[in-house]
């Protein structure tokens, strides 16, 4: 009899909460008519794209037909993806650019952090050169590596001759087998100072009064690290790694200058494969088709990356 009093006042609180909400949304329309600009914007720059692209993927677009003479193929773009051959050979070199560029960076940024945290003659200076390669455009940082890269002009290869180490230049960004790590290391190189940045912020607030007290407790530096400084550090490290994963899974610029994809896909990822089929090959409804599975991924990084500082808000609430 308890458990059925229960539920019988469940649903009346449930319509009273509905109710409310309602209600707080009439009380204050005066207010919500203010920020109807803004939505009507992201309405019309955000959500009508986004509805377009997900409608043009269920059409099939042949280049030479006109988008509004489309033709309804339902699930036929999606299928056609998942059964070609380029679309896992793509995703491995997404999976691989993504994961290698995120950790490297971050692991990289973390050490220069750690290296930089401390009092030393100089360390402002080294600070403003270590953040060079992110403030540097990435367009002219890509044609700048192109060139540092040529199997002719490039300076590596000039060096590696040099020195005896190689009888010719080796073709980094012309070889099947070379060409991703040379863009992860690019990619690398002007990623990691953010990581820095971030880690660095992340260090200033680990109380010193605890690292003194492991000090005199007997700890060691890695000790002080693992027990005191990292647990410090989750909270920013998810909030980095996330970000990092985001904006790698969805580069474009480098892999599009330095090499457009090639050769033979071998580095190509999906924001590029993606441009090339719409702009290169005008086959809007696969493109879209890409677009769509695209943005259920980064929906789902998004979600966490919320999630993390949600997360961090309620600690910082809670203390």
């Amino acid at each position: 009899m308890t458990i059925l009093t229960g539920k019988a006042e469940a649903h009346p609180r449930l319509r009273s909460d509905r109710s409310g909400v309602l209600r707080k949304i009439w009380e204050h329309r005066a207010d919500y008519a203010y920020v109807l600009p803004s939505i009507a914007v992201m309405l019309i720059v955000i959500a009508y794209p986004i509805y377009y692209t997900i409608e043009l993927s269920f059409f099939n677009t042949p280049p030479g037909l006109q988008l509004r003479d489309k033709i309804f193929i339902g699930l036929d773009n999606y299928t056609a993806i998942l059964k070609s051959p380029v679309f896992w050979k793509v995703t491995s070199n997404t999976l691989i650019w993504t994961v290698a560029s995120t950790l490297i960076a971050f692991v990289l940024g973390f050490a220069c952090a750690l290296a930089l945290h401390g009092e030393f003659v100089g360390r402002g200076i080294l600070r403003a050169i270590l953040i060079i390669p992110w403030v540097i455009s990435a367009v002219a940082a890509s044609y700048i590596w192109k060139w540092i890269y040529h199997s002719d002009f490039g300076i590596i290869g000039a060096v590696l001759v040099g020195l005896g180490w190689a009888d010719r230049p080796p073709n980094f960004i012309d070889s099947v087998g070379t060409v991703l790590p040379s863009l992860i290391v690019v990619n690398i190189w002007r990623e990691f100072p953010f990581a820095m940045i971030m880690m660095m912020a992340g260090l200033q607030t680990v109380p010193d009064q605890l690292l003194r007290a492991a000090k005199v407790d007997g700890a060691n530096a890695w000790q002080r690290f693992w027990h005191v400084t990292f647990p410090h550090l989750r909270n920013v490290s998810t909030v980095t790694i996330l970000l990092l994963a985001v904006a790698n899974f969805n580069s474009f610029i480098i892999p599009w200058i330095m090499t457009g994809g090639g050769p033979s896909n071998a580095s190509h990822i999906w924001i590029t494969h993606i441009y090339e089929l719409a702009f290169g090959r005008q086959r809007w409804g696969v493109a879209s088709a890409y677009s769509v599975l695209l943005f259920l991924i980064l929906m789902a990084l998004g979600y966490f990356y919320v999630r993390a500082l949600s997360g961090n808000e309620r600690k910082d609430g809670s203390a």
